[in-house]
């Protein structure tokens, strides 16, 4: 009798009073739900192990399945994308709002627009708006043609970060020459536009310098010309001071009156003669170390976005095969 018993559990046969537990019913998690159909039917009769051939099992293979991995990967790069999305609408709206307090789009002013700072935060907060929420949306929703157009944006955005550095590298003397044509030409505008102003006396007053090349490039501007009639004449703005303030306490405006009128042994004692130009590439070359290192990661950043929305489309290809 045991050896009977035991031939039978060998060949798997049911006692009558066993019932069928051993079969899979639909609330076993290896069964696929919703697939009642022929679909559901092909995927219940997929090959199992010999063993289980023999009895009339077959093993069931769930299907392919999202990694905890891949979900942190998606909403990191929707949380990342959404940050610099709200940041790239800030820099639009204040560049926006700085173009229309100044009547910018007046039909008088709209020749120099171009020369316009603001328009560079105009321009730069759309490409960066429109980059990542392209980027965040099609993460959101696993958009493969949106996710496409994000990886190639972003590709053509650090090949042309890489080239930059690159020219920057090799054309120094071109790149001095453009700085030097910039600042004169915020110089001769000095009075005339309030960003330039702003942007000329941060340059003058943190660098302790005047001018491009020296304090006499003032003499370019209309009103600082030693020709000029105005109370102004031959002299530079206040930010060229060594102290502009009276007493340490009071921003006197007027130091700077006839500096230019004056021989350098005793302009030194007044404002600084140094130019700007000189100033900005020693700055540069004591921070060099410090500048490479921030374009680096910046550049790493880019890159690790990129690699994590190729593995995201990468997933979103092998769903779609598996479905």
């Amino acid at each position: 009798m045991d050896g009977i018993r035991s031939y039978l559990a060998e060949r798997r046969v049911r006692w009558p009073w066993t019932g069928k537990e051993d079969a899979p019913n639909e609330s076993s998690p290896l069964i696929p739900k919703g697939d009642g159909g022929p679909n559901g039917t092909a995927e219940l009769h997929q090959a199992g192990t010999g063993d289980e051939r023999e009895g009339g099992f077959k093993e069931l293979r769930p299907r392919r399945g999202s990694s905890l991995i891949d979900y942190f990967l998606k909403y990191l790069l929707v949380l990342s994308n959404l940050t610099f999305s709200v940041l790239g609408l800030l820099l639009l709206a204040l560049g926006l709002w700085g173009l229309i307090s100044k009547e910018s789009f007046a039909q008088e002013k709209l020749g120099s627009i171009g020369t316009d700072p603001m328009l560079l935060l105009v321009t730069l907060g759309l490409v960066l708006a429109a980059l990542c929420l392209t980027g965040c949306v099609g993460a959101l929703r696993e958009n493969s043609f949106l996710l496409k157009l994000f990886s190639g944006m972003l590709l053509a955005l650090i090949a042309a970060q890489v080239l930059a550095a690159v020219l920057v590298y090799t054309s120094q003397g071109e790149i001095e020459n453009v700085l030097r044509s910039g600042m004169l030409a915020a110089m001769a505008r000095y009075r005339d536009d309030l960003d330039l102003r702003f942007i000329v006396d941060e340059i003058q007053s943190n660098l302790q310098c005047c001018g491009a090349d020296s304090y006499r490039d003032w003499e370019m501007n209309v009103y600082y010309n030693c020709s000029s009639p105005g109370v102004l004449a031959c002299g530079v703005p206040a930010t060229c001071c060594v102290d502009p303030l009276d007493n340490s306490t009071v921003w006197n405006s007027q130091c700077g009156l006839g500096a230019q009128a004056l021989d350098q042994f005793s302009a030194q004692s007044v404002i600084f003669l140094g130019g700007c130009l000189g100033n900005i590439r020693r700055w540069l070359e004591q921070r060099e170390g410090s500048i490479g290192t921030v374009a680096l990661v910046l550049l790493g950043v880019q890159i690790l976005t990129l690699v994590v929305t190729t593995r995201l489309q990468q997933r979103i290809r092998g769903h779609k095969v598996h479905e």
